[in-house]
Protein backbone atom coordinates (compact mmCIF):
# COMPACT_ATOMS: atom_id res chain seq x y z
CA UNK A 1 0.00 0.00 0.00
CA UNK A 2 1.20 3.50 -0.78
CA UNK A 3 -0.19 5.11 2.37
CA UNK A 4 1.59 5.27 5.72
CA UNK A 5 0.75 2.49 8.22
CA UNK A 6 -2.34 3.08 10.36
CA UNK A 7 -2.24 2.25 14.07
CA UNK A 8 -4.09 -0.97 14.90
CA UNK A 9 -5.77 0.88 17.77
CA UNK A 10 -8.31 2.29 15.30
CA UNK A 11 -9.44 -1.16 14.18
CA UNK A 12 -9.37 -2.63 17.68
CA UNK A 13 -11.73 0.12 18.88
CA UNK A 14 -14.00 -0.41 15.88
CA UNK A 15 -14.31 -4.13 16.65
CA UNK A 16 -15.07 -3.37 20.28
CA UNK A 17 -17.84 -0.98 19.28
CA UNK A 18 -19.38 -3.66 17.07
CA UNK A 19 -19.22 -6.51 19.59
CA UNK A 20 -20.99 -4.34 22.15
CA UNK A 21 -24.04 -4.33 19.86
CA UNK A 22 -24.22 -8.07 19.16
CA UNK A 23 -26.72 -10.52 20.63
CA UNK A 24 -25.35 -13.12 23.12
CA UNK A 25 -23.46 -16.07 21.60
CA UNK A 26 -23.04 -14.33 18.27
CA UNK A 27 -20.65 -14.95 15.43
CA UNK A 28 -19.73 -12.38 12.74
CA UNK A 29 -18.17 -13.14 9.37
CA UNK A 30 -16.85 -10.62 6.84
CA UNK A 31 -15.19 -11.43 3.54
CA UNK A 32 -12.86 -9.34 1.42
CA UNK A 33 -13.97 -8.15 -1.99
CA UNK A 34 -13.14 -10.15 -5.09
CA UNK A 35 -10.58 -9.11 -7.64
CA UNK A 36 -12.92 -8.31 -10.50
CA UNK A 37 -12.19 -9.46 -14.08
CA UNK A 38 -12.20 -7.22 -17.13
CA UNK A 39 -11.48 -9.12 -20.39
CA UNK A 40 -9.15 -11.95 -21.37
CA UNK A 41 -6.88 -12.37 -18.34
CA UNK A 42 -7.23 -8.75 -17.19
CA UNK A 43 -8.40 -7.65 -13.76
CA UNK A 44 -9.41 -4.41 -12.11
CA UNK A 45 -7.40 -2.84 -9.33
CA UNK A 46 -8.31 -4.46 -6.00
CA UNK A 47 -10.52 -2.41 -3.69
CA UNK A 48 -11.11 -3.81 -0.21
CA UNK A 49 -14.54 -4.37 1.31
CA UNK A 50 -15.09 -1.24 3.40
CA UNK A 51 -16.58 -3.08 6.39
CA UNK A 52 -13.71 -5.57 6.54
CA UNK A 53 -11.19 -2.74 6.35
CA UNK A 54 -13.06 -0.77 9.03
CA UNK A 55 -12.79 -3.69 11.45
CA UNK A 56 -9.32 -5.00 10.58
CA UNK A 57 -7.26 -2.62 8.44
CA UNK A 58 -6.43 -5.57 6.18
CA UNK A 59 -6.06 -4.40 2.60
CA UNK A 60 -5.61 -7.71 0.78
CA UNK A 61 -7.79 -10.08 -1.24
CA UNK A 62 -9.03 -13.49 0.03
CA UNK A 63 -9.14 -12.33 3.65
CA UNK A 64 -11.83 -13.30 6.18
CA UNK A 65 -12.58 -11.77 9.58
CA UNK A 66 -14.46 -13.83 12.18
CA UNK A 67 -15.61 -12.42 15.51
CA UNK A 68 -17.07 -14.68 18.19
CA UNK A 69 -16.87 -12.58 21.37
CA UNK A 70 -18.57 -15.08 23.71
CA UNK A 71 -16.66 -18.18 22.59
CA UNK A 72 -15.44 -20.20 25.62
CA UNK A 73 -11.81 -20.19 24.46
CA UNK A 74 -10.78 -16.54 24.39
CA UNK A 75 -8.10 -17.33 21.81
CA UNK A 76 -10.86 -17.89 19.26
CA UNK A 77 -12.88 -14.74 19.87
CA UNK A 78 -11.15 -12.84 17.07
CA UNK A 79 -9.66 -14.68 14.12
CA UNK A 80 -8.23 -13.22 10.95
CA UNK A 81 -7.75 -15.51 7.95
CA UNK A 82 -5.32 -14.37 5.28
CA UNK A 83 -4.04 -15.91 2.09
CA UNK A 84 -1.03 -18.14 2.53
CA UNK A 85 1.77 -17.05 0.25
CA UNK A 86 4.59 -18.97 -1.38
CA UNK A 87 7.63 -18.30 -3.57
CA UNK A 88 5.64 -18.40 -6.82
CA UNK A 89 3.01 -15.93 -5.56
CA UNK A 90 5.78 -13.64 -4.32
CA UNK A 91 7.41 -13.71 -7.75
CA UNK A 92 4.25 -13.07 -9.75
CA UNK A 93 2.17 -10.87 -7.41
CA UNK A 94 4.54 -9.53 -4.80
CA UNK A 95 4.54 -9.57 -1.05
CA UNK A 96 1.50 -10.73 0.95
CA UNK A 97 0.83 -10.38 4.65
CA UNK A 98 2.74 -12.66 6.96
CA UNK A 99 0.83 -13.70 10.08
CA UNK A 100 2.94 -11.32 12.11
CA UNK A 101 2.27 -8.42 9.77
CA UNK A 102 -1.46 -9.14 9.79
CA UNK A 103 -1.44 -9.01 13.59
CA UNK A 104 0.51 -5.76 13.59
CA UNK A 105 -1.94 -4.17 11.14
CA UNK A 106 -5.19 -5.41 12.71
CA UNK A 107 -4.40 -5.88 16.38
CA UNK A 108 -5.77 -9.44 16.09
CA UNK A 109 -3.52 -11.99 17.76
CA UNK A 110 -4.90 -15.12 16.14
CA UNK A 111 -4.13 -15.17 12.43
CA UNK A 112 -4.67 -18.29 10.34
CA UNK A 113 -4.46 -19.20 6.66
CA UNK A 114 -7.67 -19.18 4.65
CA UNK A 115 -7.19 -22.91 3.97
CA UNK A 116 -7.94 -23.47 7.67
CA UNK A 117 -11.23 -21.56 7.60
CA UNK A 118 -13.86 -24.26 7.11
CA UNK A 119 -12.59 -26.56 9.88
CA UNK A 120 -12.24 -23.65 12.31
CA UNK A 121 -15.63 -22.25 11.34
CA UNK A 122 -17.29 -25.59 12.12
CA UNK A 123 -15.90 -25.43 15.66
CA UNK A 124 -17.16 -21.88 16.15
CA UNK A 125 -20.60 -22.57 14.72
CA UNK A 126 -21.09 -25.41 17.20
CA UNK A 127 -21.23 -22.77 19.95
CA UNK A 128 -22.87 -19.88 18.10
CA UNK A 129 -26.61 -19.08 18.13
CA UNK A 130 -26.77 -15.85 16.13
CA UNK A 131 -24.76 -15.53 12.94
CA UNK A 132 -24.26 -12.02 11.50
CA UNK A 133 -23.56 -12.03 7.77
CA UNK A 134 -22.67 -9.05 5.63
CA UNK A 135 -24.57 -7.70 2.62
CA UNK A 136 -24.51 -4.46 0.64
CA UNK A 137 -27.62 -2.60 1.82
CA UNK A 138 -26.74 0.90 0.66
CA UNK A 139 -30.04 2.42 -0.49
CA UNK A 140 -28.52 3.45 -3.84
CA UNK A 141 -26.68 0.19 -4.50
CA UNK A 142 -27.37 -1.67 -7.73
CA UNK A 143 -25.53 -4.98 -7.41
CA UNK A 144 -25.69 -7.25 -10.45
CA UNK A 145 -22.53 -9.25 -9.67
CA UNK A 146 -22.53 -11.82 -6.88
CA UNK A 147 -19.98 -10.80 -4.28
CA UNK A 148 -17.81 -13.01 -2.10
CA UNK A 149 -20.04 -12.09 0.87
CA UNK A 150 -23.15 -13.05 -1.10
CA UNK A 151 -21.65 -16.42 -2.07
CA UNK A 152 -20.76 -17.03 1.55
CA UNK A 153 -24.33 -16.30 2.67
CA UNK A 154 -25.58 -19.01 0.31
CA UNK A 155 -22.90 -21.47 1.42
CA UNK A 156 -23.57 -20.81 5.08
CA UNK A 157 -27.33 -21.28 4.84
CA UNK A 158 -26.90 -24.56 2.96
CA UNK A 159 -24.36 -26.00 5.39
CA UNK A 160 -25.80 -24.55 8.60
CA UNK A 161 -29.56 -24.20 7.99
CA UNK A 162 -30.72 -24.18 11.64
CA UNK A 163 -28.76 -21.19 12.97
CA UNK A 164 -30.41 -17.82 13.51
CA UNK A 165 -29.08 -15.45 10.87
CA UNK A 166 -28.85 -11.71 11.41
CA UNK A 167 -28.12 -8.73 9.16
CA UNK A 168 -24.77 -7.13 9.89
CA UNK A 169 -25.32 -4.15 7.58
CA UNK A 170 -27.59 -2.09 9.89
CA UNK A 171 -25.00 -2.29 12.67
CA UNK A 172 -22.17 -1.32 10.35
CA UNK A 173 -24.20 1.58 8.95
CA UNK A 174 -24.83 2.84 12.47
CA UNK A 175 -21.20 2.57 13.57
CA UNK A 176 -19.54 3.88 10.41
CA UNK A 177 -21.74 6.99 10.31
CA UNK A 178 -19.82 8.43 13.28
CA UNK A 179 -16.16 9.01 12.48
CA UNK A 180 -13.48 8.76 15.15
CA UNK A 181 -10.75 11.38 15.48
CA UNK A 182 -8.34 9.03 13.76
CA UNK A 183 -10.69 8.56 10.82
CA UNK A 184 -11.17 12.31 10.50
CA UNK A 185 -7.38 12.70 10.43
CA UNK A 186 -7.17 10.27 7.50
CA UNK A 187 -9.98 12.10 5.70
CA UNK A 188 -8.22 15.39 6.33
CA UNK A 189 -5.14 13.98 4.62
CA UNK A 190 -7.26 13.04 1.59
CA UNK A 191 -8.63 16.59 1.56
CA UNK A 192 -5.14 18.09 1.88
CA UNK A 193 -3.93 16.10 -1.11
CA UNK A 194 -6.99 17.27 -3.05
CA UNK A 195 -6.22 20.87 -2.06
CA UNK A 196 -2.65 20.67 -3.30
CA UNK A 197 -3.77 19.25 -6.62
CA UNK A 198 -6.39 21.99 -7.03
CA UNK A 199 -3.82 24.71 -6.36
CA UNK A 200 -1.63 23.12 -9.01
CA UNK A 201 -4.51 23.05 -11.50
CA UNK A 202 -5.31 26.74 -10.91
CA UNK A 203 -1.89 27.55 -12.37
CA UNK A 204 -2.37 25.14 -15.27
CA UNK A 205 -5.82 25.96 -16.66
CA UNK A 206 -6.05 28.33 -19.62
CA UNK A 207 -7.91 28.45 -22.95
CA UNK A 208 -6.87 25.58 -25.22
CA UNK A 209 -6.08 23.11 -22.43
CA UNK A 210 -7.85 19.76 -22.78
CA UNK A 211 -10.07 18.45 -20.00
CA UNK A 212 -8.06 15.22 -19.87
CA UNK A 213 -4.84 17.18 -19.40
CA UNK A 214 -6.37 18.72 -16.27
CA UNK A 215 -7.35 15.23 -15.10
CA UNK A 216 -3.72 14.21 -15.57
CA UNK A 217 -2.52 17.07 -13.36
CA UNK A 218 -4.77 15.84 -10.57
CA UNK A 219 -3.75 12.19 -10.75
CA UNK A 220 -0.05 13.08 -10.83
CA UNK A 221 -0.35 15.11 -7.64
CA UNK A 222 -2.56 12.52 -5.95
CA UNK A 223 -0.21 9.60 -6.54
CA UNK A 224 2.84 11.73 -5.75
CA UNK A 225 1.39 12.18 -2.25
CA UNK A 226 0.76 8.46 -1.59
CA UNK A 227 -2.85 8.39 -2.73
CA UNK A 228 -4.07 5.35 -4.64
CA UNK A 229 -5.63 7.86 -7.01
CA UNK A 230 -9.08 9.31 -7.57
CA UNK A 231 -11.70 8.48 -4.96
CA UNK A 232 -14.18 8.20 -7.85
CA UNK A 233 -14.26 8.81 -11.59
CA UNK A 234 -13.33 12.50 -11.96
CA UNK A 235 -15.57 15.06 -13.62
CA UNK A 236 -13.64 17.72 -15.53
CA UNK A 237 -16.37 19.55 -17.41
CA UNK A 238 -15.97 22.78 -19.34
CA UNK A 239 -18.71 24.91 -20.84
CA UNK A 240 -21.95 23.03 -21.56
CA UNK A 241 -20.42 19.80 -20.24
CA UNK A 242 -20.80 21.17 -16.71
CA UNK A 243 -24.57 20.81 -17.06
CA UNK A 244 -24.18 17.02 -17.30
CA UNK A 245 -24.15 15.92 -13.67
CA UNK A 246 -22.07 12.79 -14.25
CA UNK A 247 -19.99 13.90 -17.22
CA UNK A 248 -17.01 11.54 -17.41
CA UNK A 249 -15.60 11.88 -20.94
CA UNK A 250 -13.18 14.69 -19.99
CA UNK A 251 -12.31 14.91 -23.67
CA UNK A 252 -12.99 18.45 -24.87
CA UNK A 253 -10.95 21.63 -25.19
CA UNK A 254 -11.48 24.37 -22.61
CA UNK A 255 -12.65 27.49 -24.40
CA UNK A 256 -12.01 31.14 -23.50
CA UNK A 257 -14.92 32.62 -21.57
CA UNK A 258 -16.25 29.26 -20.36
CA UNK A 259 -16.46 27.96 -16.84
CA UNK A 260 -14.77 24.72 -15.81
CA UNK A 261 -16.46 22.49 -13.24
CA UNK A 262 -14.18 19.95 -11.55
CA UNK A 263 -15.63 17.30 -9.24
CA UNK A 264 -12.59 15.40 -7.99
CA UNK A 265 -11.26 13.92 -4.80
CA UNK A 266 -8.24 11.99 -3.62
CA UNK A 267 -8.39 8.69 -1.76
CA UNK A 268 -5.98 8.14 1.11
CA UNK A 269 -5.76 4.90 3.11
CA UNK A 270 -9.20 3.94 1.71
CA UNK A 271 -10.76 7.16 3.05
CA UNK A 272 -12.10 9.65 0.54
CA UNK A 273 -12.30 13.34 -0.25
CA UNK A 274 -15.05 14.74 -2.48
CA UNK A 275 -14.46 18.28 -3.75
CA UNK A 276 -16.09 20.39 -6.45
CA UNK A 277 -14.79 23.72 -7.64
CA UNK A 278 -15.84 25.82 -10.64
CA UNK A 279 -13.32 28.23 -12.15
CA UNK A 280 -13.18 30.57 -15.18
CA UNK A 281 -11.07 29.12 -17.99
CA UNK A 282 -9.78 32.61 -18.89
CA UNK A 283 -8.97 33.46 -15.28
CA UNK A 284 -11.76 36.02 -14.92
CA UNK A 285 -15.47 35.56 -14.20
CA UNK A 286 -17.95 37.53 -16.27
CA UNK A 287 -20.49 39.55 -14.28
CA UNK A 288 -23.17 36.92 -14.92
CA UNK A 289 -20.89 34.04 -14.02
CA UNK A 290 -19.86 35.78 -10.82
CA UNK A 291 -23.48 36.45 -9.86
CA UNK A 292 -24.44 32.80 -10.26
CA UNK A 293 -21.23 31.66 -8.58
CA UNK A 294 -21.79 33.84 -5.52
CA UNK A 295 -25.40 32.66 -5.30
CA UNK A 296 -24.23 29.04 -5.15
CA UNK A 297 -21.61 29.96 -2.56
CA UNK A 298 -24.23 31.64 -0.38
CA UNK A 299 -26.42 28.54 -0.58
CA UNK A 300 -23.48 26.37 0.45
CA UNK A 301 -22.69 28.51 3.47
CA UNK A 302 -26.28 28.66 4.61
CA UNK A 303 -26.60 24.91 4.12
CA UNK A 304 -23.60 24.39 6.40
CA UNK A 305 -25.46 26.21 9.17
CA UNK A 306 -28.25 23.63 8.90
CA UNK A 307 -25.90 20.68 9.36
CA UNK A 308 -26.33 20.55 13.11
CA UNK A 309 -27.10 17.79 15.61
CA UNK A 310 -30.80 16.91 15.70
CA UNK A 311 -31.64 17.80 12.09
CA UNK A 312 -32.44 15.04 9.57
CA UNK A 313 -31.53 14.76 5.91
CA UNK A 314 -35.09 15.10 4.55
CA UNK A 315 -35.83 18.33 6.42
CA UNK A 316 -32.33 19.60 5.72
CA UNK A 317 -32.75 19.19 1.96
CA UNK A 318 -36.16 20.83 2.13
CA UNK A 319 -34.71 23.89 3.89
CA UNK A 320 -31.80 24.11 1.43
CA UNK A 321 -34.32 24.01 -1.42
CA UNK A 322 -36.01 27.11 -0.04
CA UNK A 323 -32.68 28.91 0.16
CA UNK A 324 -31.88 27.96 -3.43
CA UNK A 325 -35.36 29.04 -4.52
CA UNK A 326 -34.72 32.54 -3.20
CA UNK A 327 -31.35 32.77 -4.96
CA UNK A 328 -32.82 31.61 -8.28
CA UNK A 329 -35.48 34.32 -8.05
CA UNK A 330 -32.71 36.85 -7.47
CA UNK A 331 -30.88 35.58 -10.55
CA UNK A 332 -34.00 36.00 -12.69
CA UNK A 333 -34.29 32.27 -13.31
CA UNK A 334 -37.54 31.84 -11.37
CA UNK A 335 -40.57 34.09 -11.10
CA UNK A 336 -41.74 34.89 -7.58
CA UNK A 337 -45.43 34.50 -8.51
CA UNK A 338 -44.80 31.16 -10.21
CA UNK A 339 -42.98 29.97 -7.12
CA UNK A 340 -45.86 31.05 -4.90
CA UNK A 341 -48.27 28.97 -7.00
CA UNK A 342 -46.00 25.98 -7.57
CA UNK A 343 -46.77 22.34 -6.76
CA UNK A 344 -44.86 21.80 -3.51
CA UNK A 345 -44.14 18.20 -4.52
CA UNK A 346 -42.49 19.42 -7.74
CA UNK A 347 -40.69 22.63 -6.75
CA UNK A 348 -39.57 24.82 -9.62
CA UNK A 349 -36.01 25.17 -8.34
CA UNK A 350 -35.41 21.54 -9.37
CA UNK A 351 -35.08 22.67 -12.98
CA UNK A 352 -31.75 24.30 -12.07
CA UNK A 353 -30.76 22.33 -8.95
CA UNK A 354 -31.81 18.73 -9.43
CA UNK A 355 -29.60 16.79 -7.02
CA UNK A 356 -29.22 16.55 -3.26
CA UNK A 357 -27.01 18.86 -1.23
CA UNK A 358 -25.24 16.40 1.05
CA UNK A 359 -24.34 12.77 1.57
CA UNK A 360 -22.29 10.81 4.11
CA UNK A 361 -18.58 10.55 3.29
CA UNK A 362 -15.93 8.15 4.57
CA UNK A 363 -14.60 4.79 3.45
CA UNK A 364 -17.11 5.04 0.62
CA UNK A 365 -17.69 8.26 -1.28
CA UNK A 366 -21.43 7.84 -0.79
CA UNK A 367 -20.85 6.40 2.64
CA UNK A 368 -23.29 4.22 4.55
CA UNK A 369 -25.71 5.69 7.09
CA UNK A 370 -29.43 5.69 7.80
CA UNK A 371 -31.07 8.69 6.09
CA UNK A 372 -33.76 8.82 8.80
CA UNK A 373 -31.22 9.11 11.62
CA UNK A 374 -30.73 12.51 13.20
CA UNK A 375 -27.43 14.26 12.55
CA UNK A 376 -24.87 13.64 15.29
CA UNK A 377 -21.47 14.97 16.20
CA UNK A 378 -18.80 13.05 14.29
CA UNK A 379 -20.80 12.57 11.10
CA UNK A 380 -19.01 13.71 7.93
CA UNK A 381 -21.02 15.15 5.05
CA UNK A 382 -20.45 16.78 1.72
CA UNK A 383 -22.11 20.16 1.08
CA UNK A 384 -22.53 20.59 -2.67
CA UNK A 385 -25.23 22.89 -4.04
CA UNK A 386 -25.19 23.70 -7.74
CA UNK A 387 -26.96 25.69 -10.42
CA UNK A 388 -27.11 24.36 -14.00
CA UNK A 389 -28.38 26.66 -16.76
CA UNK A 390 -28.50 24.77 -20.05
CA UNK A 391 -29.52 27.78 -22.09
CA UNK A 392 -26.41 29.66 -20.90
CA UNK A 393 -24.00 26.69 -21.17
CA UNK A 394 -23.20 27.25 -17.51
CA UNK A 395 -22.96 24.78 -14.65
CA UNK A 396 -21.62 25.79 -11.23
CA UNK A 397 -21.22 23.47 -8.26
CA UNK A 398 -19.22 24.07 -5.09
CA UNK A 399 -18.50 21.25 -2.64
CA UNK A 400 -16.74 21.00 0.71
CA UNK A 401 -16.46 18.16 3.23
CA UNK A 402 -17.45 18.95 6.82
CA UNK A 403 -17.55 17.21 10.19
CA UNK A 404 -20.59 17.92 12.36
CA UNK A 405 -19.63 18.96 15.88
CA UNK A 406 -21.67 19.88 18.94
CA UNK A 407 -20.75 23.55 18.60
CA UNK A 408 -20.53 23.93 14.81
CA UNK A 409 -18.65 22.40 11.90
CA UNK A 410 -15.09 21.40 11.13
CA UNK A 411 -14.64 22.22 7.45
CA UNK A 412 -12.01 19.78 6.18
CA UNK A 413 -11.72 21.89 3.02
CA UNK A 414 -11.74 25.26 4.73
CA UNK A 415 -8.31 26.11 3.32
CA UNK A 416 -9.16 25.24 -0.29
CA UNK A 417 -9.79 28.49 -2.21
CA UNK A 418 -13.46 29.11 -2.96
CA UNK A 419 -14.09 32.88 -3.02
CA UNK A 420 -14.34 34.16 -6.61
CA UNK A 421 -11.72 36.89 -6.04
CA UNK A 422 -9.29 34.41 -4.50
CA UNK A 423 -9.69 32.00 -7.40
CA UNK A 424 -9.06 34.78 -9.93
CA UNK A 425 -5.99 36.03 -8.05
CA UNK A 426 -4.41 32.58 -7.88
CA UNK A 427 -5.12 31.87 -11.54
CA UNK A 428 -3.48 35.11 -12.66
CA UNK A 429 -0.39 35.03 -10.46
CA UNK A 430 2.82 34.87 -12.45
Amino acid sequence: MKYHPITSELFTKNRRRLTEKLKPNSLVVLNSNDIMPTNADGTMKFVQNSDLFYLSGIDQEESILVLCPDFPDENFREILFVRETNKEIAIWEGHKYTKEEATQTSGIEKVMWTSQFEKTFFTLMAQAEHVYLNTNEHIRASVSVQTRDARFVEWCRINYPLHQYQRLAPLMHYLRAIKSEHEVTLMQQACNITRDAFLRVLKFVKPGVMEYEIEAEYIHEFVRQRSRGFAYEPIVASGKNACVLHYLDNSEECQAGDLLLMDVGAEYANYNADMTRTIPVSGQFTDRQRAVYNAVLRVQREAMQLLRPGNVIKEYHKEVGKIMESELIGLGLLDRTDVKNQNEKQPLYRKYFMHGTSHHLGLDVHDVGNIYREFESGMVFTVEPGVYIWEENMGIRLENNVVIQEDGLDDLMGDIPIEADEVETLMNEK
